[in-house]
């Protein structure tokens, strides 16, 4: 059905570079370049990519690196400093339906905030979008949008939610859905079991984040892995439980850009503390955990992109404890948007900036 695009894609010619990593020696493919803030990717049937542009641009990108016209029918953006068109998630029945979901930043009364909108997919455009969920209330600001969209295995939707930066105090009000996870059905409904679901705001899930801008199902426990910007220090790496409260501003492990204390302290009963938390701010975005054949050493690693640093960051877990990590891919000091582990079980990434890039890794030939 997509076939119709292939006179339009400009294609691009493959480069390599050749790494060495602490288990493998790899390549890191420049799969198609020149993208706008690119920053979420999900992979298409026929080993074909659907990739966000910041700017509100949806695109489509061959395996063989073309890149598409921007889609029709994608929703209007707030496309000011870190909002815009953000993640982007196929239906787990996509082979049937053909639908896919958007997160983005939306302008409306009172300002802007996420909103998540479902369209079934054509050759040049999005069809019957619909908008699913609208974080409440619009506020002012163009920061912490969270906005990673990942299916349960029950077909219920995660959506992270950022606190929208100068409204941190609502991250701790359940009336409202700043600084929180929310699960939705595929339409926008509530699920029965969420656990504050006869209250104001009855999609949330978790509460007390400050911006979500990762989000992974564990291979194994199948539950939902997050992690989320600490100010001046304290990412934090959480297992995302139901009806927790996980402390945002009231603890953190940061302080305030000026260096002022935030809250009360690092802990308080009642409040979850992080799995993890990196101090300085490696400033996370994407993450997945690997469980892919080509690189059987990295198995259950936890990938995360690192913006401030721009590197990749693999992660060793025991028992849910972090016991190694290591840097991948520094020396490109190219920020980090998302990564992703694709069909053929490689990994792969988006670069963020004007110019940026879908990387492909794969085992190295030499």
């Amino acid at each position: 059905m997509l076939l119709l695009f292939s006179l339009l894609f400009v294609p691009v010619k493959v480069k390599a570079d050749t790494f060495a990593t602490e288990e493998y020696r790899v390549e890191l493919e420049t799969v198609a370049d020149n993208l706008v803030h690119p920053w979420g990717v999900a992979f298409l049937p026929g080993d074909n990519f659907l990739v966000t542009e910041r700017p509100g641009r949806l695109r489509i990108i061959q395996k063989d690196g073309s890149i598409s016209p921007p889609l029709k029918g994608v929703p209007a953006v707030f496309a000011e400093g870190q909002g815009g068109l953000l993640d982007v998630e196929l239906d787990p029945d996509f082979s049937t339906n053909r639908t896919i979901y958007l997160s983005y930043a939306e302008p409306g009364e009172g300002g802007a905030g996420t909103a998540v909108a479902r369209g079934v997919l054509r050759d040049e455009s999005l069809e019957g979008v619909q908008v699913i969920f609208r974080q409440q209330p619009k506020v002012k600001g163009s920061n912490h949008w969270g906005s990673r969209l990942v299916f349960a295995d029950d077909k219920t939707l995660y959506v992270t939610l950022g606190d929208r930066y100068s409204h941190r105090d609502k991250a701790q009000d359940l009336s409202n859905h700043l600084g929180k996870v929310v699960r939705i059905n595929r339409d926008g409904s509530v699920p029965k079991d969420n656990p504050f679901s006869d209250s104001a705001a009855p999609q949330i899930w978790s509460y007390g984040h400050r911006n979500v801008q990762g989000g992974t199902l564990h291979p194994t426990t199948r539950q939902l892995w997050t992690h989320e910007h600490g100010a001046k220090g304290g990412d934090e790496l959480n297992i995302t439980r139901k009806g927790l409260n996980y402390g945002w501003p009231i603890i953190t492990w940061g302080v305030d850009y000026s260096g002022v204390k935030i809250g009360e302290g690092t802990t308080k009963e009642g409040m979850e503390q992080p799995l993890h938390y990196w101090t300085p701010s490696i400033a996370p975005s994407g993450m997945t955990f690997y469980t892919g054949e080509q690189f059987p050493r990295w198995r259950n690693s936890l990938f995360i992109g690192s913006l401030s640093f721009a590197y990749l960051n693999r992660i060793v877990l025991k028992d849910d404890k972090v016991i190694h990590q290591e840097r991948l891919f520094g020396t490109l000091a190219e920020r980090m948007r998302d990564v992703g582990q694709g069909p053929d079980g490689l990994l792969y990434l988006l670069t963020d900036s004007g110019k940026g890039r879908l990387l492909r890794i794969k085992p190295s030939s030499e």
